[in-house]
């Protein structure tokens, strides 16, 4: 059965342009047709983001068969407390993973004294890790440290979100290269160009690429339209389209709707 899932969606609890609540996820999630969004907050990125996870779990819950909840930790507000949050979102509230983004919050994503231990928190709950992987602070979250955390932890799975794009700058071939290297990785086409996209479908197959839209900072149905019309004339089955628009994200995670 083929089910679409939006692998890149963000909310928040908070008002403002780039911040959209959970009611209004679901409105766009039925406007474009998506069953499924993964979805981490829009953080206050310079406060605390404990509330912003409080309210992603209680969204999960209020939307259990629509939204699959994923964490946010960040170091830079304290090791030990990120840490804790990382427990609390696995442990607590049941998420999936919990993601790092070491462009908003400044850091370097292999940092061996700030993030690492984070990494390893992670790791340890036998649950998923997220990259924001962009070229929007390439120092801080480029392929190469992504790819170099994927090696120490081969059984990790890993996304890398936005697979080196999100910005001017693209470092989407950097991200194809170390994902061929690190088969538990799998890229999350949002915020990049689509040629990037069909370049890691061709390259590494249909399998190890997800459909995304970065929403609120993209439309969700413009994003959808443009992978239909991308994957057109790409010779692909009605399999492999439905692996890329949601069957990969489903099996990463081994929902039972695959």
């Amino acid at each position: 059965m083929s089910i679409i899932i939006d692998a890149d969606v963000h909310i928040s609890p908070y008002q403002g342009a780039e911040h959209i609540s959970a009611d209004e996820l679901i409105s766009r999630m039925d406007y474009t047709g998506v069953d499924k969004a993964l979805t981490w907050i829009t953080p206050p990125y310079l406060r605390e983001i404990d509330e912003s996870n409080r309210y992603l779990y209680e969204a999960s819950k209020k939307y259990p068969d629509r939204i699959l909840p994923f964490g946010w930790a960040n170091p830079k507000l304290g090791v030990e407390k990120a840490k804790d949050m990382v427990k609390r979102c696995v442990v607590e509230y049941g998420f999936l993973g919990v993601k790092l983004n070491g462009a908003q919050n400044e850091y370097y994503i292999d940092d061996p004294q700030l993030a690492l231990p984070v990494i390893e928190e992670i790791a340890k709950t036998g649950k998923a890790i997220a990259f924001h992987t962009g070229a929007d602070s390439y120092e801080h979250t480029h392929p190469f440290r992504v790819a170099k955390i994927a090696k120490m932890y081969p059984e990790l799975p890993v996304l890398a979100a936005h697979m080196g794009g999100a910005a001017i700058a693209d470092l989407s071939n950097a991200c194809i290269e170390f994902a061929q290297q690190c088969p538990n990785i799998m890229l999350i086409g949002s915020s990049v160009k689509d040629l990037s996209i069909l370049k890691a479908i061709r390259t590494l197959g249909p399998k190890r690429v997800c459909f995304g839209s970065d929403t609120p900072f993209a439309l969700m149905h413009a994003s959808l339209a443009m992978y239909r019309a991308m994957l057109e004339g790409e010779g692909l089955s009605a399999e492999e389209w439905d692996d890329i628009l949601g069957g990969n994200i489903a099996r990463f995670f081994k929902l039972p709707c695959v």
